[in-house]
């Protein structure tokens, strides 16, 4: 076989079908659309969904609140089993690291749980820790640094931009001084008017 006589295999290459052209062809007249109707006109295409002009079923059906589920976070779960198993006593427990062993993939949300027991004193630094496992990291003398970021560092906490309330006893004192001002106002007005009767 020579380099310069290469060829398709029997069957890659098929010959294009050629519609409307006479009846003989066998694919001629409607040219494989069956007789009339919306299916066999040019852009007589229809929606998903659609009912032929009927109310379709997602307009039937009552849409009622809102949903959170398309902001919703997932994360990926950790047992303590796991951790005593893969890591040895001192290491450092963050998404590179738990990426690098194997026991996440894809997202960085993830939350450790209390499964199982642990022996290692290890450094957490994961955004969510469960109190049963909180309790068995201290027990085993490691460490933990909660709302850790990917790189490990923790997260600052968002300003709190609320008003502090009003106490009951500053709002007493804010009507006193209203009513006081009120006061010294019409006398105020009720002693330039006789000043102007005078």
């Amino acid at each position: 076989m020579h380099s310069f006589d290469l060829h398709a295999p029997e069957g890659a290459n098929k010959k294009k079908r050629i519609v409307g052209r006479g009846q003989g062809s066998g694919s001629g007249t409607t040219a494989g659309k069956g007789n009339k109707g919306q299916q066999s006109r040019s852009g007589g295409k229809t929606y998903l969904g659609f009912e032929g002009g009927q109310m379709p079923l997602y307009r039937r059906i009552a849409h009622r609140g809102f949903s959170n589920h398309p902001f919703k976070r997932v994360f990926q779960v950790i047992n303590v089993e796991e951790i005593d198993k893969r890591f040895n006593a001192g290491d450092t427990v963050d998404i590179p690291s738990l990426h690098c062993k194997g026991l996440i993939k894809g997202s960085d949300l993830v939350k450790i749980l209390g499964n199982g027991s642990i022996t290692k004193a290890v450094t957490i630094k994961i955004e969510k820790i469960s109190a049963q496992a909180k309790e068995k990291i201290l027990k085993a003398g490691g460490s933990i640094t909660e709302n850790a970021g990917v790189d490990g560092t923790e997260k600052e906490q968002p300003l709190n931009n609320k008003k502090p309330k009003k106490s009951a006893k500053n709002t007493t004192e804010i009507t006193e001084a209203k009513t006081e001002a009120k006061v010294d106002k019409t006398e105020k007005k009720k002693a330039s008017k006789d000043e102007a009767q005078g």
